[in-house]
């Protein structure tokens, strides 16, 4: 089994994030703990501790300070070409991924406040299930929440066309599960929502999904999307939303007097953006490296085919097995969350190992250099496992800067635990 990139490429990927095959605590490891927060280019590194000893802000009279706002309006545009936004609309910056989700689907709420429906699904992770089960309540609105499908760990378009109604006021769809590592098909549902309420605002949680594969705003037709940059290759300390004009203009906290648009409360980060051009410019290379493009977006469609291309390659090889290394799949004590062959699997496998407690297992990867997270049946994962029957899972989720022999190095520990 080979990698998908060239090891050309594989090796001058792996060169440019930090950490790649060391723990700064704990030595040299595999990190299959993407899913939490992905590694950090060492461009953001330093473009991090460049702003970050920049005493001036934006919104005054020096030179300081407008090279500052040409930044942020550099990567918002950055930010529109990598996720195709389409014109109208705003990109702006949070407390986090989470927070920006609140905020999003809280004003969407109160905007059609007592009009009819909000419309989540089961699969969805607590910041937005959390939010739609809150502000719907806050609003008179009626929250109806769709059951994913437990065996493919996933939810289809078909599910939002059978529950939604002319009277769907707000809905949310998750991009992909960061439990089971499945992708929703967002243009599906969003067409299926709007065929009866074409006026709903949709609003997405992309958190997951940003880092494994293209975004394309344009297509999806939504009002919002979020997503957490340190998923993306950036940092923590902040969130990203887009809005579209319709979910822009409703009714929202900001400063009297003040702009009328304003999304952001009080001054944000410069560095926190100037990141974003980091990550939009890692894209543009990865591209144009595995496809010889010249045009911006061109390049940046490349990469997230070539992101998902080494990703199903890694995911492959770890269900069905790297040379002599059988694979998950030949072990009959493990059990894949979705199934071993599930097309909407975006660079994560979940499993379970019949008679060892999942924490038992991330413990045993985590002491032979193999990094991976327990999720529990909690307030977080317990919406996908509890229907399931399980009190926890090993979540295993890989990156496109992972390579097949982790693979291969995760697999011969497995061998030890569910031989």
């Amino acid at each position: 089994m080979q990698n998908g990139f060239s090891d050309e490429v594989m090796s001058e990927v792996r060169a440019r994030f930090a950490h790649v095959e060391a723990c700064p605590f704990e030595g040299p490891r595999v990190f299959f703990e993407n899913a939490g927060g992905a590694l950090t280019l060492n461009s953001v590194v330093d473009t991090s501790a460049k702003f970050a000893a920049i005493p001036d802000n934006q919104g005054r009279a020096n030179g300081a300070s407008r090279a500052l706002v040409k930044i942020i309006e550099r990567a918002k545009a950055d930010m529109a070409l990598m996720m195709n936004a389409p014109e109208g609309g705003q990109f702006f910056v949070g407390e986090s991924g989470t927070e920006l989700l609140f905020r999003l689907i809280m004003n969407a709420c109160l905007a059609r406040k007592g009009q009819g429906k909000v419309l989540s699904s089961s699969l969805e992770h607590p910041a937005s299930r959390s939010a739609a089960a809150r502000w719907s309540g806050e609003a008179g609105l009626e929250h109806v929440v769709i059951a994913h499908d437990d065996a493919s760990g996933t939810i289809e378009a078909a599910a939002y066309a059978a529950a939604v109604s002319e009277d769907t006021v707000v809905a949310t769809i998750l991009h992909t599960s960061p439990v089971t590592g499945m992708g929703v098909d967002v243009a599906a549902v969003s067409a299926a929502i709007r065929a009866k309420a074409p006026d709903c605002l949709i609003i997405v949680d992309g958190i997951q999904h940003a880092a494994h594969g293209a975004i394309d705003l344009a297509a999806y037709n939504v009002d919002g999307y979020v997503i957490s940059p340190y998923k993306m290759f950036s940092r923590h300390g902040y969130g990203l939303a887009w809005m579209s004009e319709a979910l822009e203009q409703v009714a929202h906290n900001a400063l009297d007097g003040g702009p009328l648009l304003n999304w952001e409360m009080g001054t944000r980060d410069t560095g926190a953006y100037a990141t974003l051009t980091d990550v939009c410019g890692y894209l543009e290379w990865l591209g144009g490296a595995v496809s010889g493009a010249s045009e911006r977006r061109a390049r940046i469609v490349a990469a997230g085919e070539a992101i998902h291309a080494q990703e199903k390659a890694l995911t492959d090889a770890m269900i069905d097995g790297v040379g002599n290394l059988a694979g998950l799949r030949e072990m009959e004590r493990v059990t894949i969350l979705g199934g071993p062959d599930n097309a909407a699997r975006e660079g994560l496998v979940s499993l379970v190992v019949e008679g060892v407690p999942s924490v038992d297992v991330v413990e045993r990867l985590n002491a032979a250099g193999v990094r991976t997270h327990l999720r529990k049946a909690d307030h977080y994962s317990g919406n996908i496992l509890t229907p399931l029957g399980l009190e926890g899972c090993v979540r295993v989720s890989m990156c496109h800067y992972n390579s097949v022999q982790d693979v291969s190095q995760f697999l011969a520990v497995m061998k030890e635990i569910a031989g």
